[in-house]
């Protein structure tokens, strides 16, 4: 353990994914980066710019950063097929910057359309007074008992950019517009303010995502502590009142934490509805095959099918499953309906 110039501290920039961190308790540091552990709190310096020239600070803007520039961050991987696959490992002689959210790591498979990562060089694994990591799960949200009481519409896709986060902000809107107490949550992916912020601007009355129960990215986490994250959100939001969570799953059926949810029994019980997004009528088809598969069958499709009336008609064809707008999941009425038919018991105060 090092005592360091906590100033350091104050000059840096706090990203998206430590937003819920006192940093009251950091008071020291050390170099041992070989035993740094996922959501475990890192300060590094900007080395080279790459693909990420902005950081996302915890007030809710953008940074640009520029190389020498101080960022505080969480040791994480990172899955994202149009731009990185990265794993939490930090190197002391530099690392990557994986997701301009605070996620850093290392770098082991890029998309050939984007450049390389931004580079990292470490200066500290933050500990506390006691000489412990500071780490993200130490300020998580915690249980309570009462997330069987709310229900859950899950919102799935067939890829990144199918149109999910415009999905679940939408129908938001909708169920807020039609007097619903909603929940906006994100169960998986990794930690960035854009889809928090989408959500927030529907008015949704509770906004949370995975980065609250204590997690950077769930990728290459357990798939018992994404479970307990999501569960932690669903006890949040039941704890604030709200009669309905609209739920995003990041990434496609094939990606290794979604598929492991949507197998899940538990989770398959514990979801009351399901919007599917994809890309076209295709993505649909192949989408409510894999669905069904795991004896899932979504309530309605969404997304860039929704965009083009041929790919509506093709898609509806071919799954027998009607697709809704965006203007149609922000309509109240739509929005009601689709619920109370998700969710035939919901009542509401409306």
């Amino acid at each position: 353990m090092t005592r360091f110039d906590l100033s350091q501290l104050t000059d840096a920039k706090w990203t998206f994914s430590t937003r819920r961190v006192d940093r009251a308790v950091v008071a020291a540091g050390d170099t041992a980066f070989d035993q740094a552990r996922p959501g475990d709190l890192i300060l590094a310096h900007v080395a080279e710019l790459g693909q990420h020239k902005r950081v996302q600070l915890t007030s809710g803007r953008p940074s640009f950063i520029y190389p020498g520039d101080a960022v505080i961050l969480a040791c994480g991987a990172r899955y994202a097929p149009d731009q990185f696959e990265g794993i939490a490992e930090i190197d002391a002689n530099g690392a990557d910057l994986l997701a301009g959210g605070g996620c850093i790591g290392r770098m082991v498979a890029r998309n050939s359309r984007v450049r390389a990562a931004t580079r990292l060089i470490p200066a500290a694994r933050l500990l506390d007074d006691a000489g412990q990591p500071v780490n993200l799960e130490r300020f998580a949200l915690q249980n309570t008992a009462r997330a069987q009481d709310i229900p859950v519409i899950a919102v799935l896709g067939t890829a990144m950019n199918s149109g999910k986060t415009l999905a679940t902000a939408q129908l938001a809107l909708g169920l807020r517009r039609a007097g619903y107490r909603v929940a906006a949550l994100k169960g998986t992916g990794t930690g960035a303010f854009g889809d928090y912020n989408e959500y927030a601007d529907t008015g949704a009355h509770l906004v949370a995502d995975f980065t609250d129960a204590g997690m950077v990215t769930t990728f290459h986490e357990p798939l018992a502590r994404v479970k307990q994250g999501m569960d932690r959100l669903l006890h949040h939001a039941a704890e604030n009142r709200c009669d309905i969570a609209v739920m995003e799953i990041a990434d496609g059926l094939f990606q290794r934490e979604t598929a492991q949810i949507i197998a899940d029994p538990a989770f398959q019980a514990r979801i009351s509805g399901l919007l599917f997004a994809c890309g076209d009528a295709v993505a649909a088809a192949g989408g409510v095959a894999e669905l069904a598969r795991h004896g899932l069958r979504p309530d309605a499709l969404t997304g860039i099918v929704s965009c083009s009336p041929m790919a509506v008609a093709e898609a509806e064809a071919a799954t027998g499953v009607t697709v809704l707008r965006k203007e149609d999941l922000a309509d109240p009425a739509e929005a009601n309906t689709f619920a109370l038919r998700a969710l035939p018991d919901l009542r509401h105060s409306a």
